[in-house]
């Protein structure tokens, strides 16, 4: 499925709507180039989780865990990670195979850690339109009455 926003704005309001809909164990891979919107994606998918405290990207944290919402939010930024054997030092698994839902911007560094299952999300500039233009493409999720699911 493939989305184009033309504001930050409306791309913090699909995060919004992804978050409404999440479900306890999913796991969100986001890529995109630096300032292509994956935070501001985030920061709606947290408010669509209903968490109360400030959302930033956790680059020199790696993981920010937020338990306001209705469920807990797992927000890695992995842009540092220069092994992905990394993950293991911050209990990677245990957050990514748990209850809450994972949001892991940069995911393509740590690809073959991810579950075969997770939501693929690519967010682009979209070079022929305006500054805030973006192309989102979301690799196998569909939008139904149960919330995002694989298509197929």
């Amino acid at each position: 499925m493939t989305i184009r926003t033309h504001s930050a704005e409306e791309t913090y309001a699909l995060g919004t709507r992804l978050g409404k809909m999440a479900q306890p164990g999913q796991v969100y891979a986001l890529k995109g180039d630096l300032g292509s919107g994956k935070t501001v994606l985030t920061k709606g998918f947290a408010a669509g989780l209903g968490v109360e405290e400030p959302v930033t990207s956790p680059t020199f944290t790696i993981l920010m865990v937020h338990e306001s919402g209705r469920l807990p939010l797992y927000h890695y930024d992995v842009y540092r990670i220069s092994d992905p054997d990394e993950m293991d030092e911050i209990g990677f698994d245990e957050y990514v195979y748990g209850e809450g839902v994972s949001l892991i911007e940069w995911a393509e560094k740590v690809e073959e850690l991810l579950p075969p299952d997770a939501f693929a999300i690519t967010i682009e500039r979209d070079r022929a339109g305006g500054t805030d233009d973006r192309v989102i493409r979301m690799e196998g999720i569909s939008f139904d009455e149960n919330g995002p699911g694989k298509d197929g």
